[in-house]
């Protein structure tokens, strides 16, 4: 729906008006929570409801399955939260860690309840289907309709938040954009929101009350021109944190995904295809992953990312490639059958790039898949602005560190979407702000960055997003050092200030803009300050203001830690696999150590 009317319902007038910004798992369980609590409710997203990382996410969700019917019993909280604080490289929370992981089995419970189907074994009331993936100890991953994981959660909450939206429980603003926070003597008071046009243009603002905002908007993967994630992944809530003085951590750990197709759109081949057995092969067909790490190619998935980018450029036109081939298949059905019933959506986008993978080898890059850090939170998603939450992977709350650990992703998603969604529901007080001292944690050793006045005067290279995404790369990608960080963060300053110095020009002008890109569609848009009249320049001036902020982290944290590598700068913090690992990888690590010739 576009442009939809102010919300207005029919709850008690003295209940907490809470708005959330995203409709992904995180946004969406705050909201259905919230309003299940009688709170007044408002979800407001940039596009379609669906249209989420959430939706994308194929490796399934990594949970406490013991106590639960049909769970894994070999499993323990304290291996999973073993294995997410090694993941981690020393940076998590350990605290949040043992927190998340006690509410894994309520999280999957809420998720059956509200219509996911996660895959079994044998039928309705047999055992579920738990994957091994990078750096688990035990097999513990759920998935539902095999790689299509988070499509299921996000059309089992997107089908409920449209039957509340029915019923008036829930008010839904679909393309539509918050442009500012608004507060009154440091405390959230509401917000300012656009409606986004079919071209693109955004409408006249209007201003919604709220007594909490919860910003759940995912995570910034268009900084780069490699990334796993969907389009609407402009850090927005993480920009429009930072300009109301809420503090963000850790982000200097991005984190990039080993396994993309090395095509255009990077579309993610999930680690769950190599926990079923397949490997990574370099150019000459050695299995390379076992001389840089026992672990193979379930390493975490930084490890796994700097091997790959490191052997792509070994020398010009060098490849990685993923063999399939070799994955065992259960008796009775061939390798063809098995991948496209395991890994249906995988299968599908391979066959439309014209790779049959059970016989053919896969090229694969690292691509920008996931941040670790953001907006900085306590463990129930609270800032240090009154009134303003976060939850989901535009928040910090130390559960992730320098590197997070596979499929705990959607885990956190709905766990602090749960407790953040409570909360504001009951309507907590600002007197339980600011929560700072509840907050510290290795990965909070850099001083937190705000938002400042950029320099005067013009670029040098003209801004536009693929030259955004051409520096980041460069300065702040897989492998870092000081010299390309400190180029990237020039550049970004001098284009975040001719952003915030332009005043833009109204609906009028950027209509003529639109007419005049119409007519050369390689015109890059232009960033805007405080009313942009486009989504592009909205996003871009939010894609500008986390870019700094990323760069200007990874500079002050001058050694290398999990996902952040500086080349620079010596390995100070290293995840130490569990003595579980080994014997949980070595019948994996035995039938998949055979040689294979390269073969296209």
């Amino acid at each position: 729906m576009r442009d939809a009317p102010l919300p207005t319902t029919g709850h008690d007038d003295a209940a907490p008006r809470v708005v959330v910004v995203g409709s992904g798992a995180a946004g969406l369980t705050a909201a259905l929570r919230a309003a299940a609590e009688g709170a007044r409710v408002t979800v407001v997203t940039k596009s379609a409801l669906a249209d989420t990382a959430t939706d994308r996410a194929q490796g399934g969700i990594a949970a406490m399955t013991r106590d639960l019917p049909g769970g894994q019993s070999q499993d323990t909280p304290e291996l999973h939260v073993h294995d997410t604080l090694a993941a981690g490289a020393g940076c998590c929370d350990a605290e949040v860690v043992r927190g998340v992981v006690a509410d894994s089995p309520e999280a999957i419970t809420a998720l059956t309840d509200a219509g996911v189907r996660f895959d079994r074994v044998a039928g309705p009331t047999s055992d579920w289907v738990q994957g091994l993936e990078g750096a688990h100890s035990v097999p513990r991953i759920l998935h539902a309709g095999g790689d299509a994981t988070g499509h299921a959660i996000q059309a089992a909450l997107t089908a409920r938040a449209t039957e509340a939206a029915s019923r008036g429980d829930i008010t839904l603003l679909e393309y539509t954009v918050v442009t500012e926070l608004r507060l009154s003597d440091g405390q959230i008071t509401g917000l300012t929101v656009q409606p986004v046009d079919a071209d693109g243009l955004l409408g006249e603002p209007r201003d919604l009350p709220a007594n909490h905002v919860v910003l759940a908007t995912g995570g910034v993967g268009q900084l780069y021109p490699f990334t796993t994630n969907p389009a609407v992944a402009a850090g927005d809530g993480i920009a429009l944190a930072l300009r109301a003085g809420a503090e963000v951590r850790g982000m200097e750990f991005v984190q990039f995904h080993p396994t993309a197709l090395a095509t255009p759109g990077s579309f993610l081949i999930s680690e769950a295809v190599r926990g079923e057995g397949a490997v990574l092969r370099n150019h000459c067909g050695e299995r390379f992953m076992l001389r840089v790490d026992p672990r193979g190619e379930l390493a975490p998935r930084d490890v796994v990312a700097r091997a790959i980018a490191a052997e792509r450029s070994a020398e010009p036109g060098a490849g990685v490639f993923l063999d399939c081939t070799g994955i065992p298949v259960p008796d009775g059905e061939d390798r063809v059958g098995f991948l496209a019933r395991r890994f249906p959506t995988i299968d599908a986008a391979l066959r439309e790039h014209g790779i049959e993978w059970s016989r053919e080898l896969v090229p694969v890059s690292p691509a920008a898949h996931y941040l670790m850090g953001g907006v900085l939170t306590d463990a129930s998603g609270r800032t240090n602005v009154p009134g303003l939450w976060a939850a989901g992977e535009c928040a910090a709350t130390g559960l992730h560190g320098a590197n997070r650990l596979a499929s705990n992703s959607l885990l956190e998603a709905v766990v602090s979407g749960e407790r953040a969604g409570r909360l504001v529901a009951q309507g907590s007080s600002a007197r339980s702000w600011p929560v700072e001292n509840t907050m510290r944690s290795p990965l909070h050793d850099t001083e937190p960055t705000h938002v400042s006045q950029g320099m005067d005067g013009s670029p040098d290279i003209p801004f536009s997003r693929a030259a955004l995404q051409a520096t980041m790369w460069r300065g702040a990608g897989v492998v870092r050092a000081e010299a390309e960080l400190a180029a990237s963060q020039r550049l970004l300053e001098e284009w975040l200030a001719a952003s915030s110095s332009t005043v833009a020009t109204g609906a009028a002008d950027a209509r003529a803009d639109s007419e005049a890109g119409a007519k050369d569609p390689g015109a890059a848009p232009r960033p805007h300050g405080s009313r942009p009249a486009t989504l592009a320049e909205y996003e871009d001036h939010n894609l500008l203001t986390v870019g700094r902020e990323v760069v200007r982290a990874a500079r002050l944290r001058t050694e290398s830690c999990g996902a952040h590598h500086r080349a620079d700068a010596a390995e100070t913090h290293a995840g130490t696999p569990h003595a579980a690992h080994a014997s949980a990888l070595e019948d994996h690590q035995e039938r998949t150590a055979h040689a294979a010739p390269l073969s296209r």
